[in-house]
């Protein structure tokens, strides 16, 4: 119990002295720096000098604190530069699958301009407006019909290919059965034999080639055209190319890519054509009594047909 009073009547005059020591240089500094004199300023510089660069290790937390501040503002910085790339790059990608579109169909418009074709024969250019198709039939609907002079029975095709032919016509639609629907029959030529087929659909992505007389003269690759037997498609349209399948049978890889069917071109057919029922194969003679066709091939009235029918004024 005397130890811990001695302790104590030491320390505390101790700490009273420090604690003044502190204040009067404390003081002394202030006066030091708050006097304007030269020799004071002088002074002043030589502590500054002396002292303040070997206080760096003291400065380093506040260094490393403003350091911190400064790489989180340019965080900040980055992160919303990083969000605004997001949406643009967003937005790029949208025009690029608008521009990978319209190249697409600018495509496929200059494949159908490509394609070489009879002089004789003309035609007309239709959009495909959706596909009426289900497991058992296989066809497209065309924006054109009966008021554009489209007929049953006529060919269609993309910018490679035959596609199918007309079956069924409406005033302003047409309805395409395609060569693999299961109705479809089509005499064709197989190239370079110069052998005659008729390719038969039946709702697979390769139609048979049936009734050939020797398949050994035929091989994998061989072209097949239209032979226009029967007068229901002009002679020599591109069908496709001869392929061996596992089941045995020759069938037929079509030119035209019916999973991407955009634009197609119906072919007026040759005079002697026409189709009035689908499912006929040769129909009346052409042009119908009181038409003709003009020099694009448009059936249009005759003018001589009308004349003959309007009695004269001397009757």
């Amino acid at each position: 119990m005397a130890r811990e009073s001695y302790d104590d009547s030491v320390t505390r005059p101790v700490r009273r002295l420090l604690l003044a020591v502190l204040v009067l240089l404390l003081v002394s500094l202030v006066l030091i720096w708050r006097i304007d004199n030269p020799r004071m300023e002088r002074i002043r510089s030589a502590i500054v000098d002396r002292y303040v660069p070997n206080m760096e290790w003291a400065m380093a937390p506040i260094t490393g604190i403003a350091r911190m501040a400064e790489d989180f503002q340019s965080y900040a910085r980055l992160f919303e530069q990083n969000q605004e790339l997001r949406r643009e790059l967003q937005q790029m990608r949208a025009w690029r699958e608008a521009a990978l579109q319209l190249e697409q169909e600018n495509a496929r418009l200059l494949d159908l301009n490509r394609v070489q074709l009879d002089p004789e024969l003309t035609f007309v250019t239709g959009i495909v407006l959706a596909d009426s198709g289900s497991p058992f039939r296989r066809s497209v609907l065309l924006n054109v019909g009966a008021r554009d002079g489209i007929l049953d029975g006529w060919a269609t095709m993309d910018g490679l290919g035959v596609v199918g032919r007309i079956s069924g016509v409406g005033d302003s639609t047409a309805r395409v059965m395609l060569l693999t629907d299961a109705a479809s029959r089509i005499p064709v030529t197989i190239l370079p034999s110069g052998q005659q087929a008729l390719l038969m659909g039946d709702n697979s992505a390769n139609p048979v080639l049936d009734f050939v007389e020797d398949p050994e003269d035929i091989a994998a690759g061989d072209r097949i055209v239209t032979s226009g037997d029967g007068g229901l498609f002009p002679p020599g349209l591109l069908v496709g190319q001869v392929v061996f399948t596992s089941d045995r049978l020759l069938r037929a890889r079509l030119s035209a890519d019916l999973q991407r069917l955009n634009f197609l071109r119906v072919m007026r057919s040759h005079p002697g054509t026409t189709l009035d029922d689908p499912a006929d194969l040769i129909g009346p003679p052409w042009p119908p009594a009181g038409m003709m066709l003009d020099d694009e091939g448009i059936l249009v009235p005759d003018p001589s047909a009308r004349a003959e029918a309007v009695p004269s004024e001397d009757n």
